[in-house]
Formats: C-alpha cells, sequence, structure tokens
C-alpha cells in the first residue's frame, strides 16, 4: 500500500474518532435543555429500534424543556418509555398525544458526574486515535521490510502520521474543555 494511502487512511479514521466524540458530547446533559440530549434515543418502533429524531419533532418551548411531538400520535407511551428506560435521568410526561421532558436543575455532583463522563469520552477517543497511529505505523513498517518504502520515506511517515495525532489529539482536549466548562456552568 503506498504511504499516501496509508496516511489517508489513517487520517480518515482518527477524524471518524473526532466526530463521534463531537456527536455523544452533543448528547451530554448541561444545564440547559437541547434537542441533541435525546434525539438518539432508541425507541422501540413497530418491533425495530429507531432514533427519535426519525419519528418525532423535537422543540425547545423554554430554557429548560424539551418538547417531543410524534409524527405518529400513538407513537408517544412508546417514546415516554424508551426515554425512560435511556437512563437519562429525566421525567417525561404525556400530554396531548406529545412528550414533555422538564429538565431539573442540575446538582454540584451530577455536575462533577457529567464532567467525569465527558472526560472518560475523551480519553476513550484517545486512546482511539491512538490505536490508528500503531496501526498506520505497522503498516509503514511491513511496507519499509518488503523495500517498498525507503527508510527515510518510512521515517517521514511516521512523522506525519504524528502530526495528524496531534492535531485530532488538540481537538479532543479542546472539545472536553468546552463541554466541561459547559456542564460546570451553573
Amino acid at each position: 500500500m503506498p504511504l499516501d494511502d496509508i496516511l489517508l487512511e489513517a487520517e480518515e479514521a482518527m477524524d471518524k474518532a473526532v466526530d463521534h466524540l463531537h456527536q455523544e458530547l452533543r448528547g451530554i446533559r448541561t444545564g440547559r435543555a437541547s434537542p441533541a440530549l435525546v434525539e438518539n434515543v432508541r425507541v422501540d418502533y413497530y418491533g425495530s429500534p429507531t432514533d427519535l429524531k426519525s419519528i418525532a419533532a423535537i422543540t425547545i418551548p423554554e430554557p429548560t424543556q424539551i418538547l417531543i411531538r410524534p409524527f405518529s400520535p400513538q407513537d408517544a407511551a412508546a417514546i415516554k418509555k424508551a426515554i425512560d428506560e435511556s437512563n437519562l435521568g429525566l421525567n417525561p410526561m404525556i400530554e396531548d398525544k406529545q412528550v414533555r421532558l422538564n429538565l431539573p436543575p442540575m446538582s454540584t455532583e451530577r455536575r462533577k458526574q457529567m464532567a467525569a463522563q465527558v472526560k472518560d469520552l475523551g480519553e476513550r477517543t484517545k486512546v482511539s486515535l491512538r490505536n490508528t497511529r500503531r496501526d498506520a505505523n505497522k503498516h509503514i513498517d511491513a511496507e519499509e521490510k518488503e523495500s517498498l518504502l525507503t527508510e527515510d520515506d518510512a521515517k517521514h511517515g511516521k512523522e506525519e502520521v504524528q502530526k495528524l495525532i496531534d492535531e485530532r489529539e488538540a481537538k479532543v482536549t479542546e472539545n472536553v474543555k468546552h463541554k466541561t466548562d459547559e456542564v460546570m456552568e451553573v
């Protein structure tokens, strides 16, 4: 595999890991209501698990409220059940064929738990990035061993992989810090 392909593959894998972290962080509760809190809750929809955002409109009528309007009114009970089972710590109420979620203020202890969860997600993403680096470096070593890459090209390739991971780890650290600050804000 040419060096450019190895680097491109590593870059794509690292970008996917960072994007996944971004999506996960959107679902972490802060002091304000956000559709991202519930949009990926899996609802049993006619026997198959479906994301909530696919079967309902999610709006924020007030800063501490989420209103979920199912496209089919009879799905409100299934949505309520899915939110109850999701361990989000929210108490859904069905009213007028829609589901309303009131977000209670988070305690300091709960904020610290959420901040720890954010940090854990960041660490898992960094591990994923490092695994990608290890795999890319193995590919480069294998190419060098088979004399498809010169020693200088292999060294240059490993430096490029390290640059890629340094950039992505900086993004992860920045995202984690931003989300932690958001969670701890009262």
